[in-house]
């Protein structure tokens, strides 16, 4: 009778991860894949850290925002950075499901994603080293928005290929991983920025920076390849516009899935208040690469540090980490837009606004982890596809509607917006508390 095989170096690095048992308990899954775990584990965490470094370099709530200023692109674009860049990978999610769904092995549709975000990324970067004014800025947007639409691609394609490698009370852990292992790099590029002195005339810092995004997105492609997917459903898939149709009825006839959407479009006020941390600290104390480099800091140590926490939370209760998690940026808001509008002396200290970032950057990725997570576990097959092609779409096009909140900035201020995202996010808490668990 022959031994059983040595477990290799990928096997031993995910049960260093996972305990044996819970590794084991393959449920929802094919056999095929079970055999597999260890390895799929290994390269979707390396592959989720890759591009979750690559998003920390090119981050439009930090970085593009500073680019903008470099290039002298007029104030009005920044406003449209955040919602182009999460709206435009989900809009078109219903057409692009239609055809995905036609596949039975998914995982290139995301390497052909990650493949054209390098190529935007390295093209802003080039925007940024030879252009000025307007055109550079109104460049970087289009740019920004084939990224993103780029992005659509992998949105579907990576929740599907991860529900049906990674079985349930796994993926949370999995995520938290990626996102825990690209926030240490951030912090090291953060503390890099922020201690040593950099020439603020120059473009070549910016981009260096994009094209080591641009890289690791590559790298990414070329890793995401190398998973082993098996064959899965391709019911639905004939004609990609009267299912897409179809599919927006799942908004009517499916009671949780309606809530989950309402939900998290109210929780969206943890990414949109972002820029208005930036935008507050900016006024008090102005714009430097130092400064950038501290708000780099802070998000990537928000991810490092709270994100594994969050993954393990989701895999017993993802409901209760999304809850948990945008409460926390809500009350967050409503603090800040306090020390803001009232004389407080932690409005003046050059701390109080990066430290508020990194707060923020821990309760994102909560709300950001849970909510993926929940829709993968809600459902299982095609249908966990149709809910995330439906439910990103809805979301695109109401990311698309707050871009009024740049000529409104001319009317509010910045902390009047935190403070009504601050009231949104909790109406969303208070909806989503009603939502059952699905772990």
């Amino acid at each position: 009778m022959s031994e059983a095989a040595e477990p290799g170096p990928i096997d031993r690095i995910q049960e260093a991860i996972v305990d044996e048992e819970d590794a084991r308990a393959c449920a929802e899954i094919s056999a095929d894949a079970c055999r597999v775990v260890p390895r799929n584990f290994v390269l979707i965490a390396a592959c989720q850290t890759l591009s979750n470094l690559g998003d920390h370099l090119a981050n439009p709530k930090t970085v593009l925002t500073w680019l903008l200023g470099f290039v002298g692109a007029p104030a009005s674009l920044v406003a449209l950075l955040v919602p182009i860049r999460e709206s435009g990978s989900m809009v078109p999610q219903l057409l692009i499901a239609g055809f995905v769904r036609r596949l039975p092995r998914r995982k290139m549709v995301w390497v052909l994603g990650s493949l054209l975000q390098a190529l935007a990324v390295f093209a802003i970067a080039l925007t940024a080293a030879m252009g000025k004014g307007l055109i550079a800025g109104g460049l970087i947007v289009l740019l920004l928005a084939l990224f993103s639409l780029s992005r659509g691609l992998n949105s579907v394609a990576s929740k599907d290929v991860l529900g049906k490698t990674i079985p349930k009370r796994r993926r949370g852990r999995l995520s938290g991983l990626g996102a825990t292992l690209s926030g240490v790099g951030a912090v090291l590029l953060g503390l890099y920025m922020g201690t040593v002195r950099h020439d603020t005339d120059s473009p070549a810092f910016y981009v260096a920076l994009l094209c080591a995004a641009a890289l690791l997105w590559v790298v990414a492609a070329i890793t995401y390849a190398s998973i082993r997917e098996f064959t899965g459903e391709t019911q639905g898939g004939a004609n990609a516009l009267s299912e897409a149709v179809k599919r927006l009825d799942l908004l009517r006839t499916d009671r949780n899935f309606r809530r989950f959407v309402i939900t998290r479009a109210l929780l969206l006020c943890s990414a949109l208040s972002a820029p208005y941390y930036v935008v507050l600290a900016q006024q008090q104390h102005g714009a430097s690469l130092q400064s950038l480099g501290w708000f780099i800091l802070a998000n990537g140590l928000a991810s490092s540090l709270s994100a594994s926490f969050w993954g393990i939370l989701a895999d017993v209760s993802s409901r209760r980490v999304m809850l948990i998690a945008a409460a926390w940026a809500a009350v967050l808001g409503l603090a800040v837009f306090a020390v803001t509008t009232f004389e407080s002396p932690l409005r003046d200290a050059s701390w109080t606004y990066p430290i508020a970032f990194f707060l923020l950057g821990i309760a994102h990725s909560g709300v950001r982890l849970g909510r993926k997570i929940y829709v993968v576990d809600m459902a299982g097959g095609n249908r966990r596809t149709d809910y995330v092609s439906v439910g990103n779409t809805v979301i695109g096009v109401i990311l698309l509607l707050t871009a009024v909140l740049g000529p409104l900035g001319s009317i509010i201020t910045p902390a009047g917006i935190l403070l009504l995202l601050s009231i949104c996010g909790l109406t969303g808490v208070a909806i989503g508390s009603t939502l059952p668990e699905v772990e």
